[in-house]
């Protein structure tokens, strides 16, 4: 049985693995970014195995390429950047990728009960952005904050000067990846691990306060007053 949990101030939720199905849109767009690649002569050889790019989540971008494709110029990396989010938002506008079952429901009655609700992600801001509009979610948030917009080096920078700017004492940190983990940690924030999207490595979510196995469960950890 979980813990029932106060009502926080606020929830900080990763984008990827926790909002939002990520190979649903990821994967089209990252075999397109590779065809492109080759086309130009900057790449050669196959396509690194799907595993690789989804291992990576939740890293900053930059890392991400560096596991992906470690042994090309640092400029291919930055062309792959420009490709990937090209595809993905063209993917986007075709109505390509998913929620998670019961996000759009859960995040409703959540901020129903007055729970101030954020975005943290190390993705790009247009990627960032254009999912929370694509699935019509951007009246829910407050605030979208992502790594490529704010230039941060972590997710505890990011999810700090999110707290800062917005006046955010108590909050839940809500994500599937050690990057979450440790920026909820280092805030002095509950961390809810979300333990459903497949993409983390064991151990990853051991220092969670709570693991949740679907997005719905958040309404039941958090005690109504």
């Amino acid at each position: 049985m979980k813990p029932t949990l106060s009502k926080p101030e606020a929830m900080i939720f990763d984008l990827d693995g926790t909002l939002f199905q990520t190979e649903t849109l990821l994967l089209p767009a990252y075999h397109a970014t590779f065809d492109q690649l080759r086309a130009e002569g900057a790449y050669t050889g196959a396509t690194p195995p799907e595993s690789e790019i989804l291992g990576s989540l939740g890293m900053l971008l930059e890392h991400i390429w560096q596991r992906v494709m470690p042994d090309v110029d640092v400029q291919v990396h930055r062309r792959a950047d420009d490709l990937l989010l090209d595809y993905q938002i063209q993917g986007l506008l075709r109505g390509e990728g998913h929620l998670y079952e019961g996000v759009a429901e859960t995040l409703t009655a959540l901020r129903d009960h007055g729970v101030r609700l954020f975005v943290a992600s190390n993705g790009l801001e247009p990627y960032v952005k254009g999912v929370v509009q694509h699935k019509e979610l951007g009246p829910l948030f407050e605030g979208l904050y992502s790594a490529g917009e704010f230039q941060t080096r972590s997710k505890v920078d990011l999810v700090r000067m999110l707290m800062e700017t917005y006046g955010i004492k108590s909050a839940w940190m809500v994500g599937d990846r050690s990057s979450d983990v440790e920026a909820g940690r280092e805030n002095g924030l509950t961390v809810i691990g979300c333990d459903y999207a497949g993409f983390r490595k064991e151990g990853e979510l051991e220092d969670a306060d709570v693991r949740i196995s679907s997005f719905c469960e958040l309404l039941e950890l958090m005690q109504s007053k």
